[in-house]
């Protein structure tokens, strides 16, 4: 089969609403991953939080984000994918804008009366329940505009854009940052959002799922996560799954102090943490998964836990710049021979039949590690500064 067969292959197999959502998704991440690498900085710097509270909003923002799509996975089932397209990125423009916002002084008068914390908090909550329902939007329209033979490699497009997103926008927003403050950011995630419903409304169709499935309500979803729980060995499986995403989150919460504290203030930590990171699944995710394949489900996830555990010995070593690009890559090795492996383990030890009730909750250390990791992160890294012991 010549170059042309397969392109066209590859473009019968997938519906044009395909592009169009997975084009979507590249520039949520690109907004979400953008303003993530500096929200540390952006409330200790700008706001004036101490690192502590910047990890507590942090924790809010990201737990609700991981945890919130139950209900947003169910209201987009009911709406359909176009209309929680919209709802999503129209909340999403303007959470990013009010975050913004309260950094900059011609809003000063507005928030003046306002404690700043407990305003943050609102804001970065109705951000979140926005982007709630980002993903389940795309991971559906994933499933319903590709083929058979074409949804593996429909959700391999998908897993390739998230990544691509998460190495451009940090990117993106240290020339951002560089040049108009951390704040701009915000307002650059916001623009990107902005664009992104423009997009929806005019080239995003809505396709029927042609197998019939039955949308669960969220009092029945709310049912699942309860029978779920009751899973001891699922749940021992998942909190130590959320003390590995503790580890990666560090990278955005510990990361950013260090480098611009004791290394270098003017240091380009964006792109260090996204070129490292998401740069190297990009290069790499395909040749480690030929490589690792035949290696059993529980070792795979072993070993990538093992290496990505070299990140905090690696920069601990001999903390630098280059210590630090080596310490996020060896992390982002560890995951990419783990991280396939782990939905393959979760059909493993589900009960017959339940598979994919269990696949459905496996966000859920991310959730819990946002929860617990982000102000834990800003904690010890403010309780060590404080010691004199970074």
């Amino acid at each position: 089969m010549n170059l042309s067969e397969q392109m066209q292959k590859l473009k019968a197999g997938f519906h044009p609403t395909f592009w169009v959502a997975n084009v979507m998704e590249l520039f949520e991440r690109l907004a979400y991953y953008g303003q993530q690498i500096v929200f540390m900085i952006y409330m200790r710097n700008d706001l004036g939080f101490s690192e502590a509270e910047a990890g507590q909003l942090s924790g809010i923002f990201g737990g609700l984000l991981y945890l919130l799509p139950i209900l947003g996975g169910t209201l987009a089932d009911k709406w359909g994918f176009r209309r929680a397209f919209n709802v999503a990125f129209s909340i999403l423009a303007l959470g990013y804008f009010l975050i913004g916002s309260v950094g900059m002084s011609m809003f000063s008068g507005v928030y003046s009366g306002f404690d700043q914390y407990w305003l943050l908090m609102v804001f970065l909550v109705l951000t979140a329940f926005g982007g709630s329902f980002i993903k389940p939007s795309v991971l559906g329209t994933v499933a319903v505009t590709s083929t058979q033979e074409t949804k593996s490699l429909g959700f391999a497009i998908y897993y390739w854009l998230v990544n691509a997103g998460a190495m451009l926008g940090p990117t993106i927003a240290y020339f951002t940052r560089d040049s108009f403050g951390n704040k701009a950011v915000y307002m650059v995630s916001a623009v990107a959002c902005l664009a992104m419903l423009v997009v929806n409304i005019i080239l995003y169709k809505e396709v029927k799922n042609q197998a019939g499935e039955v949308v669960e309500s969220l009092g029945k979803k709310i049912e699942n996560l309860f029978l779920v729980l009751t899973n001891f060995k699922f749940m021992i499986f998942l909190m130590i799954y959320s003390l590995y995403w503790i580890i990666f989150w560090q990278e955005f919460i510990i990361v950013p102090y260090y480098i611009t504290d004791y290394i270098d203030p003017n240091a380009p930590y964006e792109i260090i943490q996204s070129w490292a990171g998401a740069g190297a699944i990009i290069l790499f995710q395909i040749p480690l998964n030929l490589l690792t394949k035949k290696i059993k489900t529980h070792n795979a996830i072993l070993y990538g836990f093992a290496i990505s555990s070299l990140i905090w010995i690696i920069i601990g070593l001999y903390p630098s710049i280059p210590t630090i690009v080596a310490g996020i890559v060896a992390f982002a090795i560890g995951e990419m021979i783990q991280a396939p492996r782990y939905y393959e383990y979760i059909s493993e030890i589900a009960p017959p039949g339940q598979q994919g009730l269990y696949q459905g909750y496996a966000f859920l250390p991310i959730a819990i590690a946002r929860f617990v990791g982000d102000p834990f992160g800003g904690w010890i890294y403010q309780t060590s500064k404080e010691a004199g012991k970074p």
